[in-house]
């Protein structure tokens, strides 16, 4: 099977978020939600769910922001 970025989604207290998105993203966060639900043997997972772990994985995995953020804690402001 396909291997996702994203693991299981953790139940957390619901955050609201405002946003607009394009149709497309929106579809596209649709499909993902559907695939990552069935791989883990669940329903499909709501679009606002998948927001805050894959911004968290995008970020965690963006070297030239690790870069810049040990550089301005190392150099200060």
């Amino acid at each position: 099977m396909t291997k996702l970025k994203l693991g299981p989604i953790p139940e957390n207290k619901p955050v609201k978020l405002t946003v607009e998105l394009p149709a497309e993203l929106h579809r596209d966060l649709i499909a993902y939600g559907e695939i990552l639900g069935r791989k883990a043997g669940e329903g499909p997972i709501e679009p606002k769910k998948l927001v805050v772990p894959m911004l968290e994985r995008f970020i965690a995995t963006d070297r030239g922001f690790a870069k810049a953020r040990r550089s301005e804690v190392s150099h200060g402001p």
